[in-house]
């Protein structure tokens, strides 16, 4: 048994240590927010953060997250992830939707780093999420949004 913390709570798992995180979250705890895309850290649809930082859960064996907090789509919370949801739903980002955890969490996680990134910024951080529809213009308008957002 593995403990691990996932949105503020202790959990144990019985997955092998090499199990890749994604499947522990969505097999074995039913956290389906992260979702499997390519299964090699390049589309960026596994994004769960750990001590806070983005992370690529197809590919991060669940022995190497052990002690430090993980955080999924479903446990976001707080001024930042407000204002992105907010400009999400305002810019109608999502089209199919598959993507859009993934999106999510990265663009969080690029405002909490910097509340106020310019388009090259957003584009350099958001370069390595793939999005199947091609809804990158309404993903930095919505990310430049949440940014006046919490501004004030």
């Amino acid at each position: 048994m593995t403990k691990l913390t996932i949105n503020g709570r202790e959990l144990e798992v019985a997955a092998d240590l090499d199990t890749p995180l994604l499947w522990v979250l969505r097999d074995e705890l039913g956290l389906t927010g992260a979702k499997y895309g390519c299964g090699q850290a390049l589309c960026g649809a596994c994004v769960v953060y750990a001590d806070g930082a983005p992370i690529r859960a197809c590919v991060i064996p669940v022995e190497s997250v052990a002690g430090q907090k993980i955080t999924t789509p479903e446990g976001l919370d707080g001024r930042v992830a407000d204002a992105v949801r907010s400009a999400w739903t305002k810019h109608d980002v999502a089209q199919c939707g598959y993507c859009q955890p993934g999106q999510i969490m990265t663009a969080i996680a690029l405002l909490n780093e910097n509340p106020a990134p310019t388009d090259a910024e957003i584009d350099d951080a958001m370069n390595a999420n793939i999005c199947r529809c091609a809804t990158y213009g309404r993903i930095r308008t919505a990310i430049k949004t949440a940014s006046e957002i919490l501004k004030g």
